[in-house]
Formats: structure tokens, sequence, C-alpha cells
């Protein structure tokens, strides 16, 4: 009886330094899924700490044709990689806090009605805002419409990014000639585009092959 005893509690003991690696483990990927890259102006570095994050905007890019460069600038202005990223609230006589500005969330910084577009035209139901899989197919999905709507090339930074902040309709109207801040903005956003591709052709290969074993 004793015995049985003995075994019993050791048993207890041992599934419950189980539960608890497991836990770890869960945490640690997690969290090494989610947080910000140490150095997201480079796309090398993006991709050689988030080594799953090239596997999906590879995937992107061949989904969509939406240049790997492209989904990483948008990404960078909109969101700068922060999951949870949303627009800072409005203010009620400079210092109360209010309502934000807009919907736009996670990653991409989709508003939930485009987001619900995508995912009911995509098939893609259960796409969330913070998960970046689901990020960049979202980015490949809407430039790809726009290229076919506007035809602005997919590997156009700057003119993508003035549809993707303004909308399609918006852009049609010319809304952005009427911001300049836009505009430098959207200026930002190529020569960022630029710097990720350069860097990106660097360290192409490597990645390809690092791939291969996964």
């Amino acid at each position: 009886m004793l015995y049985w005893l003995y075994l019993s509690i050791r048993l207890y003991l041992n599934m419950s330094k189980l539960r608890n690696y497991f836990l770890i483990l869960i945490v640690t990927f997690i969290t090494s899924c989610s947080s910000i890259p140490k150095n997201t102006s480079n796309s090398c570095s993006i991709f050689n700490e988030k080594y799953l994050w090239y596997k999906y905007a590879k995937k992107t890019e061949q989904k969509w044709g939406t240049p790997i460069y492209i989904q990483l600038a948008i990404i960078k202005m909109e969101s700068d990689f922060d999951w949870l990223a949303k627009p800072p609230r409005q203010k009620l006589f400079k210092i109360i806090p209010y309502k934000r500005p807009s919907s736009s969330f996670g990653y991409s910084q989709a508003v939930k009605g485009t987001w619900e577009q995508y995912k009911n035209e995509t098939g893609n139901k259960l796409a969330t805002r913070t998960r970046f899989k689901d990020s960049v197919d979202f980015i490949g999905w809407y430039t790809d419409k726009t290229e076919s709507l506007l035809k602005i090339s997919k590997k156009d930074a700057f003119r993508q990014y003035l549809a993707y902040h303004e909308g399609r309709g918006g852009y049609k109207r010319g809304s952005y000639r009427t911001k300049p801040w836009l505009l430098s903005v959207a200026d930002k956003v190529q020569r960022q585009s630029d710097r990720y591709n350069v860097q990106y052709q660097g360290c192409k290969k490597k990645l390809g092959k690092r791939f291969i074993f996964f």
C-alpha cells in the first residue's frame, strides 16, 4: 500500500514538473511570436530573429504577388511591428482622453470593416489582426485588389501606400493631394521599401536555405 502511495506521489510530482515545463514552452513561444523585433529597419534582422515571419511573407508574395519588401514597409509605417498597435486616443480640451479616431488595430492597422471584407472574400474566417501571418496575407489581398482596380503596381510602394491609407475611393478622388504630410509619409514608405529590398537581396539565399529544413 505504501509502495503504491509512493508511486502515486512520484507520478504527481513528475506530472507537475511536466505541466510547468509545457507552460514555460507555451509562454516562450507566444512571446517570441508576438514580440517586436529588435531592429525593425532591417529586413534581414527581422527574418533572422523571426524566421517564421519569412515563411509567411514569402507565402504572401507567392500567393498575391506582393513583394516581401512592400509588405514590410507598410507594416513598418503602420504599426512598427507592434501586434497590439492602435491609433492614439483623441483628447477633449487637449487633456481628457477620448475615443480613438478609427478601429485600426494590429500589425496592418486594418479597420474592422475592411478586415471583415478580407475574411469573407478569402474564406480566412479565423484571421486576426494580431497575427503576423494573417496581417501580411491581408496586405497581399489589399494590394492585389488595388492593382486590379486602380492599376497601381504592387511594386509601387508610394502609390500603394496612398491607396492603403486613404482607401481606394479616397485615392480615386485624389484626397491625398490636400495632405502634404501624407505625401511625405508615403515617400518614407517608398524609401524604407527600397532599403528593405536591398537588404533582403543580401540575405535572400541564406534565408531560403534555412527554410529547406523547416
